[in-house]
C-alpha cells in the first residue's frame, strides 16, 4: 500500500469512528503544505477537555453566580496514527507548530460577560486555549483509542 494510500485509509477509519461510534458532528479532514499527514477537526457531543486553570476559574464564577455554567463542546484537533508508527517529540512538536489552538469551524465564544465584564473561565476557551491534539491510535483490528497529547507541559488536573 503506498504511503498516501495508508493515510487516506487511516484517516477514513477514524473519521467512520468519530461520526457513528462517538457521534461528532462537523468532522471534516484538514491537509495543509506543512504538515505531513491528514488532520481531522471536529465537534464532540459533549465537551471532552477543562485546563487545571479553567476549572478552578469555572467553580470560582459558579460560586460568584449561585449557578452552574454550561460547558458546551469544542472543535477538537484530532491526529490519525497507525500503532505500529513509532514517532518522535519533533515529529508531533512539528505538528504543533504547524496547527492553530483553534481548529477551523471554532466558534468564537464571547470573551465579556453581564456588563462588558470580563470573566476569566471564558478567556480559555479563546486566547487562553493551548493547543492541543486528541492523538487517534488504530490498531491492526480497527480499534480506535484516544489519548490526549498537549503542546508543553501541563499540569495534572485535580479530581
Amino acid at each position: 500500500m503506498a504511503p498516501t494510500d495508508h493515510l487516506e485509509a487511516l484517516t477514513k477509519v477514524v473519521l467512520h469512528n468519530l461520526r457513528y461510534q462517538h457521534d461528532w458532528a462537523q468532522v471534516e479532514p484538514h491537509k495543509q503544505p506543512n504538515l505531513v499527514r491528514p488532520l481531522i477537526y471536529g465537534l464532540p457531543p459533549k465537551r471532552l477537555y477543562v485546563h487545571p486553570d479553567e476549572q478552578i476559574d469555572i467553580i470560582k464564577a459558579e460560586k460568584e453566580r449561585g449557578e452552574r455554567i454550561p460547558q458546551e463542546p469544542e472543535v477538537e484537533w484530532v491526529l490519525p496514527l497507525h500503532l505500529s508508527e513509532k514517532w518522535s517529540p519533533a515529529q508531533f512538536a512539528a505538528v504543533f507548530d504547524a496547527i492553530d489552538a483553534h481548529p477551523p469551524g471554532a466558534a468564537d465564544l464571547a470573551l465579556s460577560g453581564e456588563h462588558g465584564k470580563e470573566e476569566q473561565w471564558r478567556l480559555w476557551r479563546g486566547p487562553k486555549r493551548g493547543k492541543r491534539i486528541l492523538l487517534a491510535t488504530v490498531q491492526d483490528d480497527s480499534t480506535v483509542t484516544y489519548y490526549w497529547i498537549f503542546d508543553g507541559l501541563v499540569k495534572p488536573r485535580q479530581n
